[in-house]
């Protein structure tokens, strides 16, 4: 594959974006963002820019440790947006403790958790897997004692 492809799907509302290059990223972003303002009834701002952090956090993920490709669908339904990232490795996210120092990061995950309303690592069919994010229209805040999702896929890397 030589860059971005954006197409629309049958289902109403719905996107998908494959890439393989690192400016891809911000072709996801601008497809999020697209996407997020074709939806009736739109979701406000804070939802919509949300949405646009995970495609950004995921489809970086999976350019830098996924294999290089990626695979992005974004879907609608009345609650909640759906965010999946497949790509061609079978190791999840690590948890581990954001860098403040600004060197090497750390807070994706963390930042993908503490908004998901549902999120799920599958592995294959064949290599890689894929991370489904459920976005509530609605954001809260973090529920107490919230686990990290994917560390038994973490040792994979």
């Amino acid at each position: 594959m030589n860059g971005t492809m954006i197409t629309s799907m049958p289902n109403p509302g719905a996107t998908v974006v494959r890439g393989d290059r690192s400016c891809d990223v911000h072709k996801a972003r601008d497809a999020a963002r697209a996407f997020a303002d074709s939806l009736t009834p739109a979701p406000d701002g804070s939802m919509a820019d949300t949405l646009v952090l995970v495609v950004s956090e995921l489809v970086t993920n999976a350019l830098r440790h996924g294999g290089g490709r990626y695979t992005l669908e974004l879907s609608a339904g009345p609650d909640a947006l759906a965010v999946a990232v497949s790509d061609l490795s079978p190791a999840g996210p690590c948890e581990r403790t954001p860098d403040r120092s600004g060197g090497s990061g750390g807070f994706g995950w963390h930042m993908i958790r503490s908004v998901a309303g549902r999120l799920t690592i599958t592995l294959g069919p064949g290599p890689g897997k894929t991370i489904r994010v459920r976005l509530p229209r609605e954001l809260r805040p973090e529920p107490e004692g919230a686990s990290g999702v994917g560390a038994d896929l973490c040792a994979r890397r």
